[in-house]
């Protein structure tokens, strides 16, 4: 499998645990003698793999942190913000947006940030065919997938332009600026096989002071396997009310981490400064609030959906079917897919694995998303929990059960299927064990089999070679930022999904109707400027999902984490804990 694609699905086949997740290393490697350092200390569970912005397409990475874009998003308003751009103003047809650019941006070494940046990023990056990025696709407009024109007007003002009506032209226009000056050579010249050396450049062996940033740090050391660096950026634009440059906190370090309970046993000690709260810690935590000197927060469901998906491609490879012509028709039948949904006990899953701190999820939409429908005020459906009626339906389309209670098909085969996650990972451990238990009550074998992450994200992004999956999808407020897993062609329309570019070819792929009006319904919310009509046409493909069930939702987890008290002006959201993180300071001890 080739590395770009193994990133682009290792991006969203993640937990939110990657987020805040604390690292079981030593601080005394951090002890110095600048006893005023001001510095954040919390972990990650795997090394980045770049450093270079696009063409990252996983978590952890650093560009959050090093990285800003012409705009931003107040994760506490949900409202669009200037970051680079001071202002923005769009055309009275809606098809152009000017950027004016604030005055004197300036680069983590000291040259200028200008309007040639935008257009260098935009035309010669992530619209350019030969580089590798996911971020065209999100930039990509209507049916035929056109992309904008980005226009230099001045020294201050760019200009994009798009053929047709296209409702996150804003809010997609905030990806992130990279610096010309410094990557100008590496899109013009070419390696011996003639691809260019921008894929090259950048890597994590990359040095530090190489790397030029815009955001509020830039990348100081970066030691594989136990810790990344970073410090303030002195030259971020950004100052507060009393004129004082931010961010505040000098350092911010990442430890690299290979186990949770290792976070767990360092954050109690009192040695990090945060960690992610999870069910299985949440009692103890909350016990030890006070004594430890931190807050639990709780931002609510987190930004991301749980679920279950068959592999419903009917396509072969060199002649070979992609899955077994004998469980693909069984995946194909929807009432089998809607058995198996009311026969997962999903109330008992929320209050047994989750203790109760999360939601049932019945819809493919963030739920704090104004586009989120539910089964109360929508009329979308949900699967309650019901074995009769999931024996029903099983047996309505011709399904059969033996003296011993197994199910068979109506040929006598008996029904078993093989469930993968990744291992390691103990509430979805948990939750294959709780769904090989529930469906054995309805006569169905399941192989609940945990793998290793490089095997999950290879089956699923390339080789295609599974059956039933257990993953979950990041999201957020637009539902546009779904539309690659919701377009038929999109690169992680996982439960039928096509070759990527540079995999062999699938012959005999068929996309169903539904699947298609799903795909049309989100190219027609894109191009839908008025909200309410907007909102009908997600709730629309919604409830399609929920009637197909591509994908079997489970449950929401809550979003939160303890952070210690001395971490000042924290603004705790799902959408991302340090999400303002220029603003943070450290009070005095």
């Amino acid at each position: 499998m080739g590395f770009r694609k193994f990133r682009r699905w290792s991006y969203w086949l993640m937990s939110l645990v990657i987020v805040v997740a604390i690292a079981g290393c030593s601080l005394d490697n951090f002890k110095t003698s600048d006893t005023e350092l001001s510095r954040l200390v919390y972990s990650i569970l795997s090394d980045p793999k770049t450093f270079n912005y696009a063409l990252s397409s996983e978590r952890p990475n650093i560009f959050p942190l090093t990285y800003k874009g012409l705009i931003s998003e107040n994760y506490e308003t949900g409202e669009i913000e200037p970051e680079l751009a001071e202002s923005w103003e769009f055309s009275d047809d809606g098809l152009a947006l000017t950027y004016t650019l604030r005055e004197n941006l300036k680069w983590s070494d000291g040259e200028p940030l200008s309007v040639d940046d935008v257009v260098f990023t935009y035309n010669d990056i992530f619209l350019n065919d030969a580089i590798p990025t996911q971020i065209r696709d999100i930039l990509r407009i209507g049916e035929e997938g056109k992309l904008p024109q980005v226009i230099k007007l001045n020294e201050r003002q760019v200009r994009f332009e798009v053929p047709e009506p296209f409702a996150p032209f804003l809010r997609n226009t905030g990806v992130n600026i990279m610096p010309k000056h410094a990557l100008e050579d590496a899109i013009t010249q070419t390696d011996s096989e003639g691809n260019p050396l921008f894929l090259s450049t950048w890597g994590t062996s990359t040095p530090p002071s190489e790397i030029i940033s815009n955001g509020p740090y830039m990348l100081k050391a970066f030691t594989p396997g136990e810790r990344v660096v970073f410090e303030r950026n002195p030259y971020y634009w950004r100052t507060d009310d009393q004129g004082q440059p931010q961010p505040y906190l000098q350092e911010i370090i990442w430890q690299v981490v290979e186990s949770q309970d290792s976070e767990f046993v360092q954050f109690r000690s009192g040695g990090l400064d945060l960690t992610s709260v999870k069910p299985d810690n949440f009692s103890l935590l909350k016990r030890e609030e006070e004594r430890g000197q931190f807050t639990i927060y709780n931002g609510g469901p987190a930004p991301s959906s749980l679920f279950i998906s068959f592999n419903l491609n009917k396509g072969s490879r060199d002649g070979t079917p992609l899955v077994d012509p004998v469980k693909s028709r069984w995946f194909n039948t929807l009432e089998f897919r809607q058995a198996v949904a009311h026969a997962i006990d999903r109330p008992t899953m929320l209050n047994n694995i989750y203790q109760g701190l999360g939601v049932l999820q019945n819809s493919s939409i963030f739920p704090l998303s104004p586009y989120s429908a539910s089964p109360e005020e929508d009329g979308i459906k949900a699967y309650n929990y019901n074995l009769e009626t999931a024996k029903d339906l099983l047996l309505s389309v011709g399904f059969q059960y033996n003296d011993s209670g197994q199910l068979l098909d109506a040929e006598g085969n008996q029904v078993r299927f093989t469930l993968i996650t990744n291992a390691g990972n103990k509430v979805r451990e948990a939750i294959g064990a709780q769904i090989k238990q529930d469906l054995s009550k309805i006569g169905i074998i399941v192989d609940f089999t945990p793998v290793s992450w490089g095997s999950l994200v290879e089956k699923l992004g390339d080789s295609l070679d599974w059956e039933c999956h257990l993953i979950s999808f990041g999201g957020g407020l637009e539902p546009n930022g779904g539309s690659n897993v919701w377009n038929p062609d999109g690169g992680l329309h996982a439960f039928n999904q096509k070759p990527l570019p540079g995999q062999d070819p699938i012959e005999g792929r068929v996309v169903a109707d539904w699947e298609a009006e799903i795909g049309q319904l989100y190219l027609k919310g894109a191009q839908e400027l008025d909200e309410a009509k907007r909102r009908e046409i997600y709730v629309e493909a919604q409830r399609i999902v929920q009637e197909q069930l591509p994908f079997i939702y489970l449950i929401n987890q809550y979003s939160m984490a303890a952070i210690r008290d001395k971490v000042q002006n924290v603004k705790y959201s799902p959408l991302g804990a340090l999400w303002n993180v220029y603003e943070l300071s450290l009070a005095e001890e």
